[in-house]
């Protein structure tokens, strides 16, 4: 095989041969792998550091849609939408094997809901200008449940149908990895850091981290530091001022996946207000449809949120006001949540979905950088922010942002058929794995078309260390299916143990480790006890 995209132990190697970096990014998820991609293409000596796996949090959890926010249009966040509708065009640009257009209806029971959403959307459609994906239009009555055959029809008046993004959010997250690499930044998984260093006069010098696997421990020291870690931020922040303002409110959004036959084969649902005052969306993905999400006030933050039931339940009473049939607990497939990492308000007395999901950029007395809030959507446009914050603050020498058209691994105009659509121009280097190893082109389960060269190319060229790094990030199939998931891991950790040179102690390690937490991601009594 040729060399890696991204290699764990030489880029360890490199961390300890290294004296000085420009900029450390702590984080790896959307925000912070897009500031080192930002940062590295400028030509900045850069390390990000992950203490999990790549988008282990909220970056893999969302409800995979690049939009501008119809809601947020609502609200009158009027800059918000442009910025987001505008990022979506440069990711699509950038990325088209991972984002693409997805045409979403609105149902409407009442002729003055009809007129209201198609004239809100015709605005939605005009601040995307150049960047504009489709053609908002109003559907009659039979156009509307021909689109949507699983929608209620008693009274129901027709649609409105606009268009918006849809993306994979974890094979995202991988891909930013290695283009960061490819671009000179060191990138690793399972590093936590542990405290910051600092100078005589209190100012941010550079970090230590361990790595997780061997307990080793490393010096870091950098220009400038940069706290991108999400929901986890004030963890940094009080390494840096134990007694700091809490900058973050984390708000806990749950998603249900149910088979692709409760609504139809290729429009998405946009129910745009639900008894919360949200909006709720059912989006095809994968051959499944993905229904969410909630917007629950959380106190404590974990790395492995649980749906509550209140929220399961919410998701599907408001899924059975619009679907006939509708879903119920038992059909599903999986559910997961994830926690978002909202910019607290000064106030500190707004409702969670009235905080604004713009993102917060602060540089701490000592030079610490921190930015949080935000959303997929708008990550490049953060990251080139932080960037020219960090330039300031760390005293680096100035150089122009080059995200707007820089393309992302994988990139490719031409589409992949099926799942292999998400490797890209890589599709064919995962493929070409089989030719010298012919088993590696076995299915890993009869229900889905992923095959072992997967699971080798996730090692070797994507940072997968662990069962659930595979089965929930690298191939999805965790929040597909969770109970299919956990019959195919067997086959998929003999694989990884043999790339990885393990023993058959560690393989039943990590199917004990892995059940746990696919346990999760189903409703109890859908468990096979």
């Amino acid at each position: 095989m040729e060399k890696p995209l991204v290699d764990r132990n030489t880029t360890l190697r490199r961390v300890a041969e290294t004296l000085q970096w420009d900029l450390a990014v702590i984080g790896g998820g959307a925000t912070g792998l897009g500031i080192a991609v930002d940062a590295a293409s400028r030509g900045y000596r850069t390390i990000l550091l992950e203490q999990h796996d790549f988008a282990k949090g909220t970056s893999s959890r969302s409800t995979k849609l690049v939009h501008g926010g119809v809601r947020y249009l609502a609200m009158g966040d009027i800059r918000l939408v442009y910025d987001a509708l505008h990022e979506r065009g440069i990711l699509f640009r950038n990325a088209p094997h991972l984002a693409h257009a997805q045409s979403f209806i609105i149902p409407c029971y009442s002729f003055f809901s009809k007129c209201k959403y198609l004239i809100g959307l015709k605005i939605y459609d005009w601040l995307a200008g150049k960047y504009r994906i489709g053609k908002s239009s109003a559907l009659s009555r039979e156009e509307t449940l021909r689109s949507l055959p699983g929608v209620k029809s008693a009274r129901l008046q027709g649609g409105v149908r606009y268009f918006d993004g849809q993306f994979d959010d974890a094979r995202m997250a991988v891909n930013l990895a290695q283009t960061a690499a490819v671009h000179g930044a060191a990138v690793l998984n399972y590093c936590q850091v542990t405290e910051l260093s600092k100078d005589a006069a209190g100012k941010v010098t550079g970090l230590t981290f361990v790595d997780r696997e061997t307990g080793t421990s490393y010096p870091v020291t950098a220009k400038a530091v940069i706290n991108a870690t999400g929901v986890f931020v004030d963890d940094i922040l009080t390494m840096d001022t134990p007694n700091h303002k809490v900058m973050v409110r984390p708000s806990q959004g749950t998603h249900l996946v149910v088979d692709r036959t409760f609504l139809g084969e290729r429009d998405a649902l946009m129910i745009p207000k639900t008894s919360d005052g949200r909006v709720l969306f059912g989006v095809p993905w994968h051959n499944y449809l993905l229904l969410g999400t909630t917007d629950t006030p959380i106190k404590d933050t974990h790395i492995e949120p649980v749906p509550l039931d209140d929220e399961i339940a919410f998701i599907l009473k408001t899924a059975a006001d619009y679907l006939s049939p509708a879903p119920r607990k038992s059909d599903i497939r999986s559910m997961f949540a994830g926690l978002r990492p909202l910019a607290a308000p000064d106030d500190g007395e707004e409702a969670t979905k009235e905080i604004s999901r713009d993102h917060k950029l602060i540089v701490n007395p000592s030079g610490l950088i921190t930015i949080t809030g935000g959303k997929w959507t708008t990550y490049r446009k953060m990251a080139e922010e932080t960037i020219d914050r960090a330039i300031e603050t760390g005293a680096l020498e100035k150089r122009a942002c080059l995200t707007k058209t820089l393309k992302i691994q994988g990139h490719c105009t031409q589409q992949q058929a099926g799942h292999w659509a998400s490797y890209g121009s890589d599709a064919g280097r995962v493929r070409a794995l089989t030719v010298s190893q012919p088993d590696l082109a076995e299915r890993l389960h009869p229900d889905f078309d992923y095959i072992g060269a997967e699971v080798v190319w996730a090692v070797v060229n994507e940072m997968a260390r662990t069962l659930e790094d595979v089965l929930a990030r690298r191939l999805r199939v965790l929040f597909l299916d969770a109970a299919k998931s956990m019959e195919m891991a067997p086959k998929v950790v003999a694989l990884m143990a043999k790339q990885l040179n393990k023993n058959r102690e560690w393989e039943n390690q990590q199917l004990q480790a892995y059940r746990l937490i696919a346990r999760q991601y189903l409703p109890e009594e859908n468990l096979d006890t």
